[in-house]
């Protein structure tokens, strides 16, 4: 079966999370993506967690599984050389060096263009190639703390809190994914390249006006506050169960009504304190002793048999193991085990989006530092045995 995305050539010199993701990402649905590292390997193969035998988990193992593998020193002469000869046969540049650095500036866009009048260049930073702050470095928790999200997460009176996971890195390499397939469609139907141009803090704060925060302050001069596990404008939290936790969300009437019904509370469908979702919110304070009550004389596993039964939204707070067991992770392959040379059966996430037709696949392991030089520069630039000797010599790759 031909995938999607079979012979697109991209070049990844991404580092850390937000490229490496999305260059995964086109990498499972069939591009060949080639990560380049200078020589010696890229500074995120010294990023923990690591493997027993010390390779960087997510940045060795995990993020640059079905990718290629080479080396190459693009600020030296004959490293531009090749690398002038990589643009030529390749389709994408992903790279997330800040603007103004060496890098950036060697891979940008109206350079690369001039090498190969087609190629794509997606670059993700921390805050784009325009603007006041376009040179400043940034990681995902800059950008979660400068976008606001920050300061209303976690429990009135503690301090701002990040959300644990890199949630900026990752939807920012989901949008670097999808801006690259938008430009390959232009050009399929034009021949025209162009520059992908991918801001973290554009990202989230995207996610703050598009949930309305934005506007909840503008038009309402409300700014949010921190309330814990509560959502906002609907009832629902986290409640403890007599082994455990469960998040609910009670969101519209019929659920409601089904919620009323199931605690015995039926006379709340009528209550005029509790007739919409705003209504529930403002008397969540009414509302959550009872439910408080009702969980804490079950176990976690009664609360979600009668939740489900009731098709009310809910979900336990799994451990990470529990996570790991779950039947539907498992059932959607969410956790692909990959064998890896010295440390065995390695968890690799599974493809999220399922394609009918033309599925994504997990084919190949991540590279070892530099394993497809040889491939890469004899097989597909032409180098010789000897050349390409000399290069590794020189510390060019």
């Amino acid at each position: 079966m031909t995938a999607v995305l079979e012979g697109i050539r991209v070049l990844d010199f991404s580092r850390y999370a937000a490229g490496p993701y999305g260059a995964m990402l086109l990498a499972d649905m069939g591009a060949e993506v080639i990560r380049v590292e200078k020589p010696g390997g890229a500074e995120d193969r010294e990023m923990g967690p690591f493997a027993p035998g010390g390779e960087s988990l997510p940045y060795g193992i995990i993020m640059a599984r079905n990718k290629k593998g080479v080396t190459l020193d693009i600020k030296c002469e004959e490293g531009q050389e090749l690398l002038e000869k990589l643009v030529q046969q390749s389709d994408v540049v992903v790279h997330n060096y800040a603007p103004g650095s060496a890098e950036s500036s060697l891979l940008d866009y109206e350079r690369l263009k001039q090498i190969n009048s087609s190629i794509i260049v997606t670059a993700v930073s921390g805050f784009g190639r325009s603007g006041p702050y376009a040179r400043k470095v940034c990681f995902d928790s800059v950008a979660q703390a400068m976008s606001g999200a920050m300061s209303y997460t976690g429990f009135p009176g503690n301090p701002p809190t990040r959300a644990a996971l890199l949630v900026v890195d990752m939807s920012a390499a989901v949008y670097a994914a999808l801006g690259t397939m938008f430009a390959l469609y232009h050009r399929q139907r034009t021949g025209e390249g162009q520059m992908v141009d991918v801001a973290m803090l554009d990202t989230v704060v995207s996610f703050m006006n598009a949930s309305g925060i934005t506007a909840e302050y503008k038009l309402l001069g409300c700014v949010r506050q921190q309330q814990g596990n509560q959502s906002f404008y609907c009832f629902a939290d986290l409640f403890a169960t007599t082994d455990g936790w469960v998040m609910l969300n009670v969101v519209g009437n019929s659920i409601w009504r089904r919620f009323c019904g199931m605690l015995g509370r039926e006379d709340w469908v009528t209550d005029v304190r509790f007739k919409d979702n705003m209504a529930r919110y403002d008397n969540r304070h009414l509302i959550s002793p009872v439910v408080s009550a009702w969980m804490a004389e079950r176990t976690t596993e009664q609360v979600m048999q009668i939740l489900d039964r009731t098709r009310i939204p809910c979900g336990k707070v799994n451990s990470i193991p529990e996570m790991v067991a779950d039947p539907q992770v498992q059932a959607r392959e969410m956790a692909v085990n990959l064998d890896f040379p010295g440390v065995g059966q390695v968890p690799l996430p599974g493809v999220v989006t399922k394609l009918s037709a033309t599925p994504g696949r997990i084919e190949t392991r991540a590279p070892l530092v530099g394993e497809h030089n040889q491939q890469i520069y004899c097989g597909l630039l032409g180098l010789s045995a000897d050349e390409l000797s000399v290069l590794r010599q020189k510390r060019v790759v």
